[in-house]
C-alpha cells in the first residue's frame, strides 16, 4: 500500500489544499493530512479547531484520507505511520526553492522517504493560507478560496 503524508499548518485549509489531496488520491492508497505547528506563523484557528475543520472537509473520503495532528519532524511522523512519501503542493517558482530545500534536508534525515510535488491546478495557484488569514482579519469575503467548513467555523468564532 502506498501511503503519503500531506503536512501543513492548514490555518485555514484552502480549496488548493483540498485539490492536492484529491489529486494525490490517484497516486496513493492512503493520505494522512497531518496538521503540524509552524512556529513562524501566527495562527487564526487553534489546533483543535483546525483538526475539526479539516476532518469535516475530508469526511466523505473514507479511510483513504485520515486527518491527524502531529508534532516534530515530518519524516519522523512518516516513519510512525509507515509512509514513504511526503506529498507537497507547489504554486510557483518561489514555492519550488523553499520546498526543494526542505525536501533535500528530509532526504538527508530519511533517505528512504521521497517527496512528491503536485503543481497547483489552474485557478488555484494564487491561494495562500497566509493571505486568507489577512482577508479574514480584515473582514473580507473568502468564500471562493476555502471549503464551507472554514466559513462555518469563522462565523462561529465571530
Amino acid at each position: 500500500m502506498k501511503t503519503a503524508v500531506f503536512p501543513g499548518s492548514f490555518d485555514p485549509i484552502t480549496n488548493a489544499h483540498v485539490d492536492i489531496v484529491v489529486r494525490g488520491r490517484r497516486l496513493f492508497d492512503k493520505i494522512y493530512v497531518a496538521i503540524g505547528t509552524n512556529t513562524t506563523k501566527k495562527g487564526y484557528f487553534n489546533h483543535d479547531e483546525r483538526l475539526a475543520i479539516t476532518q469535516e472537509v475530508f469526511s466523505s473520503h473514507g479511510d483513504c484520507v485520515e486527518v491527524v495532528q502531529f508534532d516534530g519532524l515530518t519524516v519522523d511522523f512518516c516513519r510512525k505511520v509507515g509512509a514513504y512519501y511526503i506529498l507537497r503542493g507547489m504554486r510557483n517558482a518561489g514555492d519550488f526553492e523553499f520546498e526543494k530545500a526542505i525536501a533535500l534536508n528530509n532526504t538527508v534525515l530519511a533517505p528512504d522517504i521521497e517527496t512528491v510535488f503536485l503543481v497547483s491546478s489552474s485557478g488555484l495557484s494564487h491561494i495562500s493560507s497566509t493571505i486568507i488569514r489577512e482577508i479574514i482579519i480584515n473582514g473580507g469575503d473568502i468564500s471562493q478560496f476555502v471549503p464551507e467548513a472554514v466559513l462555518k467555523s469563522i462565523k462561529r468564532k465571530r
